[in-house]
């Protein structure tokens, strides 16, 4: 996952499931996913930005 800060926009680049993986409860299809949260090197105030990522279909 790539996160940079552009202007006034976080701008998120994670690569995509291909084909979709089923969610852990199987009520979605994971399109793309962190897979917890993730420590970024974007910085607000100083501070690294924490990310948590689920995209999802339902199927």
């Amino acid at each position: 996952m790539k996160v940079e800060i552009k202007g006034n926009k976080l701008v998120i680049e994670i690569d995509m499931e291909n084909p979709p993986k089923p969610s852990a409860s199987g009520k979605t299809m994971v399109v793309a996913s962190s897979r917890g949260n993730v420590v970024t090197t974007a910085m607000v105030q100083g501070k690294p930005i924490t990310i948590g990522l689920n995209a999802y279909i339902k199927p």
